[in-house]
C-alpha cells in the first residue's frame, strides 16, 4: 500500500502547509509547472517524488523530469503529464498512446482546475489536482491525495489549502 500526495501548477510557491497534508504519504507526485527545482528538492527531502514537467519549466526543471512519466505503483498502471485534457478532449498529443493503451490512472495539471472524473470509455480515472501555486485564474489552492495498493485506488481526497 502507497499514499500518494499529488499536487500540480506550483509555479515556484510552496504552500508551508503542503508538509503538514502530505505527513502521512509515502511519495508525492508534481503533474508540472513546477516553477523552480529548489521547490522540487525541498519536496524530495520530505518525500519521495516523481513529476513531470510542464510548459513554464525552464531547462533546470526539463533536464530532471521529463514531458511524460509512466510507471507502476502498487499495481496500478499511471500516466503523469502536464498537458493531457480530458475525457473524450484529450490532448492530440497523446490522444493515439491513451486510446490504444490506456492507464488505469490518468493525472495531469495545467488547466488549474480540480477534477476528478472516471473515463468509462477507457475504464481509467483521470484526476487533475488543480493548482497549488497562487500564479494562475484559479480561486482556491488545491491538492489531492489518494491510496494504492493492490491494482486498486482509494481514499480518494481533495484538499483545500487557502482561498486565492
Amino acid at each position: 500500500m502507497k499514499r500518494i500526495g499529488l499536487l500540480s501548477d506550483t509555479h515556484g510557491y510552496l504552500h508551508p502547509a503542503v508538509f503538514n497534508h502530505f505527513e502521512e504519504c509515502d511519495e508525492i507526485w508534481h503533474a508540472g509547472d513546477i516553477g523552480t527545482i529548489e521547490l522540487m528538492d525541498q519536496l524530495a527531502d520530505f518525500r519521495p517524488v516523481r513529476a513531470v514537467y510542464g510548459n513554464i519549466d525552464d531547462y533546470n526543471v526539463r533536464k530532471v523530469y521529463h514531458l511524460h512519466n509512466r510507471f507502476i505503483c502498487e499495481g496500478v498502471d499511471v500516466w503523469l503529464t502536464h498537458i493531457g485534457g480530458y475525457p473524450g478532449r484529450y490532448n492530440q498529443a497523446i490522444r493515439k498512446e491513451i486510446n490504444d493503451n490506456p492507464p488505469k490512472l490518468f493525472i495531469c495539471g495545467h488547466s488549474h482546475i480540480l477534477k476528478v472524473v472516471n473515463d468509462p470509455k477507457l475504464q481509467l480515472l483521470h484526476v487533475n489536482p488543480g493548482a497549488a501555486g497562487k500564479h494562475g485564474f484559479h480561486k482556491v489552492l488545491t491538492l489531492v491525495r489518494f491510496t494504492l495498493s493492490k491494482g486498486v485506488i482509494s481514499d480518494l481526497q481533495v484538499i483545500e489549502l487557502e482561498n486565492k
